[in-house]
């Protein structure tokens, strides 16, 4: 198989500036870079799985639905787990899974919806933390929830998203997601703390 020239790579995509390629000391060329439509379709993408995943399980916490225990089978559960007020915390914990999940579906004040799943996830994991790590005993499921969560409260929802049309979080910062997350991860300690 023959290797490539070591010429200039240089290439620009449609409506982009700057290079998307070129040549390192091997003479290889840099693969290139995804467009910005391509990194916010992937964005929408775990936005609508990751948030109707979670607006679903807050709904079986509120309402029963998908088979869930509503407030009283959750509250009943969180009550045996160590949580005073286990309704009040079912309501808190359904609110937050779904009120989050549809806000990370539609990509609606995004880090703060990311931070609310955030928050839930961290305890979900304290409370399920039986020493594995895979399902169904383990805490996979949960660290990957979380960990998307945060992510798209850092990353922000991409173009395809409501925050793009509301001036106050259309640019969306590192800062803003560092701190909600860090936001979502106090609350949850704090929870935790009140736990017997």
């Amino acid at each position: 198989m023959p290797f490539p020239s070591r010429t200039s790579t240089t290439t620009r995509a449609p409506g982009l500036t700057g290079t998307t390629g070129s040549t390192g000391s091997t003479g290889i060329a840099a693969p290139h870079a995804a467009t910005p439509h391509a990194y916010d379709v992937g964005l929408l993408l775990l936005r609508v799985v990751l948030g109707l995943t979670m607006a679903a399980h807050g709904s079986q916490k509120l309402f029963g639905w998908f088979g869930g225990g509503g407030i009283d089978g959750t509250g009943a559960f969180f009550t045996m787990s160590g949580y005073p007020s286990g309704k009040a915390l079912a309501v808190v914990a359904g609110l937050s899974e779904t009120l989050g999940g549809l806000g990370l579906a539609i990509g609606l004040l995004t880090p703060l919806a990311g931070a609310a799943v955030v928050g839930t996830m961290v305890n979900a994991i304290a409370v399920k933390g039986t020493g594995h790590f895979f399902a169904p005993a383990g805490i996979e499921y949960e660290l990957l929830l979380t960990a998307g969560a945060a992510a798209l409260a850092l990353t922000g929802p991409g173009r395809i998203a409501v925050d793009r049309f509301l001036p106050w979080v259309r640019a969306h910062r590192l800062a803003y997601g560092a701190t909600a997350v860090a936001l979502g991860l106090v609350v949850a300690g704090v929870t935790l703390l009140l736990r017997k």
